[in-house]
């Protein structure tokens, strides 16, 4: 969306204050452990943009609880791999020897959003170490949530995603739709059966740099919006709109578990 569009289709700007009450009128609350996936263009016109908006998300949730974004970084991986677009071969090995280490602090996120770029480098903001799936979190478990992130299986069991599940946690879907609502993946590391595969990213590893290989599974986020809406008709899911945008706010732990449960008779029906 131009920023040209943005401004007619509002009838006056978003500030940080009426994206707040907008939040609020959600049910966005203080206290909340809440992990947001996020489209600043999907909001229409905002005085002071992206800043604005955490700053709405940060005077709602307060610093007792939470606010966790992903902060993906999808370069940082097998050079081999790559689709869109792919590399010649004979780069490979210049990537893998070449590609500055990751850094929590300064390595940028790839095609997360503008809302997501603000955040992670906000004052008081922790990222976890993951070289491709990290998250970021601030608030009261921010620390808890981001801290000994497995380089393995990177969004499963030992992951932000399985904290966030314990805590039980919220998700805010803001103008953004169910395929990309990162914790379904986590329903997927409880498939049995599932297709492991390695990757790679270079990382310090005793004060030097080098590429490092771990193991994941094969994810796949096209069945997430078929998931989400099934989602819809049988649990609780709050839906209204932050500044113009639908926005979707419910239990993470009730979505991860009704994934599972969906992933799972999809598998069987595929046997039968």
């Amino acid at each position: 969306m131009s920023e040209l569009m943005a401004i007619h289709l509002v009838p006056s700007p978003n500030s940080r204050d009426s994206l707040a009450h907008d939040l609020k009128r959600l049910g966005v609350d203080k206290g909340m452990i809440l992990m947001v996936h996020s489209s600043l263009s999907s909001l229409g016109w905002v005085s002071g943009g992206p800043v604005a908006v955490v700053q709405a998300l940060m005077d709602v949730v307060t610093p007792s609880g939470t606010i966790v974004m992903p902060t993906h970084t999808g370069d940082y991986s097998e050079p081999s791999y790559w689709e869109n677009p792919p590399v010649p071969e004979e780069w490979w090995p210049i990537i893998r020897n070449s590609m500055p280490v990751f850094d929590p602090m300064v390595t940028p996120t790839r095609g997360m959003g503008k809302i997501v770029e603000v955040f992670r480098s906000w004052p008081g903001v922790k990222r976890s170490a993951h070289p491709q799936v990290s998250f970021a979190a601030w608030g009261a478990y921010a620390d808890q949530i981001v801290e000994n992130h497995s380089l393995d299986y990177g969004m499963g069991e030992d992951s932000p995603l399985r904290k966030m599940y314990d805590l039980d946690s919220w998700i805010l879907l803001l103008g953004v739709g169910y395929d990309n609502n990162t914790s379904f993946h986590l329903a997927e590391y409880r498939m049995p059966d599932v297709k492991k595969t390695t990757n790679g990213a270079p990382v310090l590893e005793n004060g030097e740099r080098v590429w490092k290989t771990f193991m994941d599974i094969e994810l796949d986020t096209e069945p997430f919006s078929d998931i989400g809406r099934d989602f819809e008709k049988e649990r609780n899911v709050l839906i209204g709109r932050i500044g113009i945008a639908e926005t979707r706010l419910f239990k993470q732990r009730e979505a991860v578990d009704f994934a599972v449960k969906w992933l799972s008779e999809r598998k069987r029906s595929n046997l039968t």
